[in-house]
């Protein structure tokens, strides 16, 4: 029972400081509704991995390392910052300019990285072929019908390296991990610090598990194409506001 006391305090400061709006849950919101389950796994591997990381290098003392080079956090800043204001740009041309192509019809195997079919080609074709027979329905028997962003695609490469930047080009990862997690979990003592941290990588793992996997349950409300441009208008309200944050030095 004393040994469960630190791993259960790890997993509460660590729900404590993730979960709440940022760019990586923002982002990954966004792949949960609309990428394939592959896609979506890459990316919360991605998000669970890297905290991992650097909770695991703040118990081990790199954050007073980090501490002592401002300067590198700087430069972090600065970068983070201007891609955060492109992309919150980006998402505003979307939800104020969407395109007229909302839906997608994807076969079962797209949420094995299969690239979707667009709604005006080989989707349309197949509708075009079962309509001959009299039930459109056999167009979707196969596979089904799920939405995208409008006139947008995203891949594996993309989701990866998009949420890379947004994990690794914020310096208040570097601050609320390396500096504050790791110096917590040092201060358990030499017997339960590796518990605590335990704890905390656990609670990582299922914030990012249930945005990127529970999100998926919100597809439905995003096969109107205004759902997607109120999304996007609140992406883009939250990568600017960061972005802007991060370049005022907050």
């Amino acid at each position: 029972m004393t040994e469960l006391l630190p791993l259960l305090s790890g997993l509460g400061t660590g729900l404590a400081l993730i979960v709440a709006i940022g760019v990586q849950n923002t982002y990954l919101l966004r792949l949960a509704v609309s990428a394939g389950l592959r896609v979506v796994a890459a990316a919360v591997v991605v998000c669970a991995l890297s905290d991992a990381l650097l909770i695991v290098a703040g118990v081990l003392g790199v954050g007073a390392v980090v501490e002592r080079f401002p300067v590198a956090l700087l430069v972090i800043r600065f970068v983070g910052a201007a891609f955060l204001l492109a992309y919150g740009v980006l998402a505003a041309r979307r939800a104020l300019r969407p395109s007229g192509d909302a839906m997608r019809v994807a076969d079962e195997a797209a949420d094995d990285g299969v690239p979707e079919r667009t709604a005006g080609g080989d989707a349309a074709r197949a509708g075009a072929a079962a309509g001959s027979g009299g039930d459109r329905a056999g167009t979707v028997a196969a596979g089904r019908t799920r939405t995208v962003p409008p006139g947008q695609v995203v891949t594996m490469r993309t989701a990866v390296l998009t949420m890379l930047v947004f994990t690794w080009a914020n310096p208040h990862v570097y601050l609320d991990t390396l500096v504050f997690l790791g110096s917590v979990a040092n201060q358990q003592g030499a017997d339960h610090r590796w518990l605590w941290t335990i704890g905390a990588v656990a609670a990582s793992c299922l914030w990012f598990a249930g945005v990127g996997f529970g999100g998926r349950l919100l597809r439905p409300l995003f096969e109107k194409p205004l759902t997607w441009r109120v999304f996007d208008g609140l992406v883009a309200v939250v990568m600017l506001a960061f972005g802007v944050l991060l370049l005022a030095g907050a």
